[in-house]
């Protein structure tokens, strides 16, 4: 897929409002960064005084994902995931509009012998939805060029700044339509490092149910049949902010050994085991106003 490119078209008269939006969210990601935190605290109260339905997700999730903690536990932590969402915003802006120079300032990396720059075969960076996925992109894309998995916007103003935003950080990164499967492929077997994120939930077909934290959840079997049909082995990342603000830590996990086995269900519930073990490394940096339970087995009550 091809750089995108501008066209004369997003100036119409329409598509005013989201310039300004964009404007703005560009010289919001200006500021420092210590100060984009505390703004970010202060509108992750806010939206966990208003949340709503999204509040109710979240609410909800930790509650099944943590059924041994207690109330005041699951409350303090939905309530710094607020922030932890809040933030995600401010660090989607400093992803796409920061240059390259001051985003290297904002992170150390570790494991990256574990993906080389030019890898013998294709790899399967695989991703999890925590709050700071834009960010860690960025950061990788720093450091490897990567192919990676999105999903378009409705909005051609807001793709078009999008996409551009995600692949200006290395002069050969990509991102390809996650509906083009073939294309996926193809990265995979000419040797790409191609990004892909299989913890949600995208209904009943091409997925089982298999427990997440205890919770039959409808996981995507398409992590092992890539790394099959693109003849590519599978490596981990994962990004998380540091104590005490001092900017965040970019990990490259070993490739997952013997994987896929060729059994559906057992290659599915290894990774929703392996994404459980990262998630409890830092739950409260997770996604968690994601409807991951929104599909349920025949017969089970809906959870939200």
């Amino acid at each position: 897929m091809d750089k995108p490119q501008f066209q004369a078209s997003l100036l119409a008269p329409r598509y005013w409002p989201v310039w300004l939006l964009m404007g703005f969210w560009w010289l919001v990601a200006q500021l420092p960064f210590a100060l984009q935190v505390l703004m970010a605290r202060g509108l992750g109260n806010l939206l966990w005084r208003v949340g709503g339905s999204r509040r109710h997700i979240a609410e909800t999730n930790i509650r099944l994902c943590f059924p041994g903690k207690s109330e005041a536990e699951r409350e303090a932590l939905v309530r710094e995931n607020f922030f932890s969402t809040a933030m995600a915003l401010f660090e989607t802006g400093i992803a796409w509009f920061w240059p390259s120079w001051r985003l290297r300032r904002l992170y150390r990396v570790r494991g990256l012998e574990h993906l080389p720059e030019h890898p013998q075969q294709g790899v399967l960076l695989m991703a999890m939805h925590f709050t700071t996925l834009d960010i860690g992109g960025a950061f990788m894309s720093q450091e490897r060029f990567i192919t990676g998995m999105y999903r378009r916007h409705k909005n051609p103003v807001y793709d078009y700044v999008q996409r551009r935003g995600r692949e200006r950080h290395h002069e050969e990164t990509r991102v390809i339509p996650r509906e083009d499967v073939r294309g996926m492929l193809k990265a995979l077997r000419e040797g790409q490092i191609v990004w892909y994120a299989p913890d949600q939930d995208y209904g009943p077909k091409q997925s089982l149910f298999v427990p997440l934290f205890g919770v039959e959840a409808a996981t995507v079997t398409a992590t092992a049949k890539f790394a099959r049909l693109g003849k590519a082995q599978v490596v981990p990342f994962t990004q998380r902010r540091l104590p005490g603000w001092s900017g965040y830590e970019l990990v490259i996990h070993p490739p997952l050994k013997a994987f896929p086995q060729g059994d559906d269900m057992r290659d599915a519930r290894r990774i929703n085991e392996y994404i459980e073990a990262r998630i409890l490394e830092q739950p409260e940096q997770y996604l968690w106003a994601h409807r991951r339970f929104k599909t349920r087995p025949p017969g089970e009550a809906r959870v939200y």
